[in-house]
């Protein structure tokens, strides 16, 4: 089902609901250059039971790119923010899942009142909140200023990604998948990643290398799992273990091995475990107190 969302700034947000009324809810939140699509495994298997809620960050997917100004990590917590008003009853909680720079996104969001109402408990998969470029390993290189000033280019590139070919979905394999991803995973993200607009993932790229939320994991109170691949390039395992030492109530780092940053589509059994396992412990379990 579609809902009609409308950011602060007259952004209309793509959003869709899935499962049953008056299910345990979940919110996802994909990543740059991805999609409502890219949450597929989890949609799938939790809307038997859950009620789903995916939406296209702004530029992605079906949500229309924003004007000049409109690429921000406060346009990330007010999209968020507008999504939570109009899918979910004043007062209703719900677990929030975030890859890539939709953990980025909760982050920003953390201190917001939708945030604070609605969540219950949030999931941070394959994602950091600052020295994004950095701390990269997309290049082969010793870190320095060299290696963070080229990989800054590369992120940043203006280059059409054009079809999707042999050598576009091996240079996305290396980039952002584990090196024993299966084939059917590897043309999926493929799919969904050069379906994105150039100009939107090159606006969302330099909001990405100045990143910092660092204040907003300190805001994020509410308990947080964190998910990473050993294998990812984008986002290395260093971000999850900082996160997982400062957040105010981590419930736990989980690190899948030989996994790339495409978590959601390289391991989508681990990804959707652990969100079950938070809906149980921190929306079931509340709801059994209440009943009592």
């Amino acid at each position: 089902m579609k809902v009609n969302v409308t950011s602060a700034d007259g952004t209309p947000v793509h959003t869709e609901v899935h499962g049953p009324e008056g299910a345990p809810a979940v919110v996802l939140s994909h990543g740059w250059t991805c999609s409502t699509e890219f949450w597929a495994a989890q949609v799938r298997e939790l809307a038997a039971d859950h009620r789903v809620v995916v939406y296209d960050q702004r530029g992605h997917g079906r949500t229309p790119a924003a004007g000049p100004g409109g690429y921000s990590t406060k346009a990330l917590a007010d999209d968020l923010e507008a999504v939570l008003a109009a899918t979910l009853a004043p007062g209703e909680k719900a677990v929030l899942a975030g890859h890539s720079m939709g953990g980025m996104t909760l982050m920003a969001a953390a201190g917001r009142p939708a945030v604070r109402e609605h969540a219950a408990a949030v999931l941070l998969c394959s994602t950091g909140p600052s020295r994004l470029v950095a701390e990269s390993l997309v290049l082969p290189l010793r870190a320095g200023r060299l290696r963070t000033r080229l990989t800054r280019l590369v992120l940043g590139a203006r280059a059409p990604l054009g079809p999707v070919t042999p050598v576009s979905r091996a240079i996305l394999k290396y980039a952002t998948m584990g090196p024993g991803s299966a084939p059917a995973a590897v043309a999926e993200c493929a799919r969904i990643v050069h379906a994105c607009p150039r100009a939107v993932r090159v606006a969302w790229s330099h909001v990405l290398a100045e990143l910092d939320v660092e204040a907003g994991v300190r805001e994020l109170t509410v308990p947080t799992a964190v998910i990473v691949g050993t294998a990812d390039r984008l986002t290395p395992p260093v971000h999850a273990r900082a996160l997982a030492a400062a957040l105010p109530r981590c419930t736990g780092l989980e690190e899948l091995t030989g996994v790339g940053h495409m978590t959601p589509v390289e391991a989508p059994e681990a990804v959707t475990a652990r969100i079950r396992a938070l809906v149980t412990t921190y929306l079931r379990s509340a709801d059994k107190e209440e009943a009592a």
